[in-house]
């Protein structure tokens, strides 16, 4: 089990990649972001995406599912996040790209009031197969510290 008391700053994670496909793009789009350039070839082909991209939500949670499963697979104490900061949307994200998920810590800090429990924050970086960064953000993760 990792804890927060075996976190170090700078220390960096590559979660994973996925794959991004044109049905679940559709999927997608047509249940929670029903833009037209999410749904149809002709209509993104009008703007400044040039053909059909998928929704930074839906990167996100692309991104979300590669982070959970790592998490899960390496049995950390987390306890859940209380949210992230500087969500960016740097370049679209089309059907065909991967997508690769690091992060760096950038802070660690336990809890002054629960001494049981402190948070992380983490330097996230979403890049596609040719290398280029396509999202970035900063999550703040609530974790157990080691029982004594």
């Amino acid at each position: 089990m990792i804890y927060l008391d075996d976190l170090e700053v700078g220390a960096e994670t590559y979660f994973g990649s996925c794959e991004v496909t044109r049905d679940e793009v559709l999927e997608f789009a047509r249940k929670y972001d029903p833009q037209p350039f999410h749904l149809s070839d002709e209509a993104a082909a009008r703007t400044h995406f040039g053909r059909l991209a998928a929704s930074g939500w839906h990167t996100c949670a692309m991104v979300m599912g590669v982070i959970a499963r790592k998490v899960v697979e390496t049995e950390q104490a987390g306890l859940g996040s209380p949210g992230i900061d500087e969500l960016r949307w740097l370049k679209p994200v089309y059907p065909g790209d991967t997508l690769h998920v690091s992060a760096t810590i950038v802070e660690v800090r336990p809890s002054r009031s629960k001494p049981e429990i402190g948070s992380f924050r983490s330097a996230t970086v979403v890049t596609n197969q040719d290398g280029v960064t396509v999202l970035t953000f900063t999550s703040i993760v609530l974790m157990r510290r080691r029982p004594a």
